[in-house]
């Protein structure tokens, strides 16, 4: 098989994987530099870069990269290393270098509005093919959204029932209404798509929760949920709430580890006389 049809195959599939190369050669190998090896998500190879232990240490250092989405390099020295008798002393070293096979980045993105459209830019810039989904033609449109991988215009529920995210899709659900909000995060609590974000205030989101648990969703499923959306670094209107979110959904895919800042759309203001929550509607 072609390795590199086989990579094609593999992101076309939504799967992952993680390519072992040898960069680096000193002396007798059991192969020859530039050797590849694939390693699928499910455990199977294509190629190989010499067997023998070198090749199993190598395997599992690849299921290992591909979880941590981050390249690594192995060294080996032939001479000095025990574990690597087993036929393949031939005298030399060799450094094998790692790295990650991923799927697209396919974001799902509920509600075509202001922050939608600012949305659409600033993930596209940042790699994510996006698809939008509406029921509205008159917003969901090419004229709109050029450049999307797929545009949905019709009733939510019979869009998310012809879709079908997998462990690497993200989904942002940015409707116009808290009820359209309601039901497509119901939905998308049971997929496994890796990201699920919903913009609005914290009480909208506590609101929804209960309801939905309410009905008998198990609360685990909203531990994954992003809500409110995004990264707080003060944005306020929709192209900066875009890049907000943009950022997270960055964080997200590069598995950054540390704590960062949650946006928060829990404001209280001031209306004749009476503290009020301020709504994100504007925005929408």
């Amino acid at each position: 098989m072609d390795i590199y049809e086989e990579i094609v195959q593999l992101r076309r599939d939504g799967r992952r994987g993680a390519v072992a190369t040898i960069v680096n050669v000193q002396g007798s190998i059991p192969s020859f530099k530039t050797a590849k090896m694939l390693v699928r998500d499910d455990g199977s190879i294509v190629g190989t870069i010499g067997g023998g232990c070198v090749e199993a240490e190598v395997w599992q250092a690849a299921r290992e990269v591909m979880e941590s989405e981050k390249p690594r390099t192995l060294k080996f020295n032939l001479n000095q290393n025990p574990k690597d008798d087993t036929g393949l002393v031939c005298g030399g070293t060799l450094d094998i270098f790692i790295e990650p096979v991923l799927p697209p980045a396919l974001l799902y993105m509920f509600g075509a509005g202001h922050v939608a459209v600012n949305l659409y830019k600033a993930a596209g810039h940042a790699g994510f093919d996006v698809t939008v989904i509406d029921d509205r033609e008159t917003y969901a449109n090419r004229e709109r959204f050029p450049d999307a991988k797929e545009i949905i215009a019709e009733d939510f529920d019979k869009a998310m029932a012809r879709l079908s995210p997998g462990a690497s899709a993200y989904i942002v659900i940015l409707t116009r209404w808290h009820r359209d909000d309601m039901r497509v995060l119901r939905w998308a609590v049971q997929t496994p798509a890796r990201y699920i974000g919903m913009i609005g205030s914290k009480r909208k989101t506590i609101a929804i929760f209960r309801e939905l648990v309410a009905e008998g969703i198990s609360q685990q499923l909203f531990d994954r949920v992003h809500a409110p959306v995004g990264l707080d670094i003060g944005a306020i209107t929709p192209e900066e709430i875009a890049i907000a979110i943009t950022a997270e959904l960055i964080a997200h895919r590069r598995n950054v580890e540390r704590v960062l800042p949650h946006m928060s759309w829990f404001h209280r203001q001031q209306v004749d006389g009476e503290e009020v929550e301020a709504h994100e509607e504007h925005t929408r």
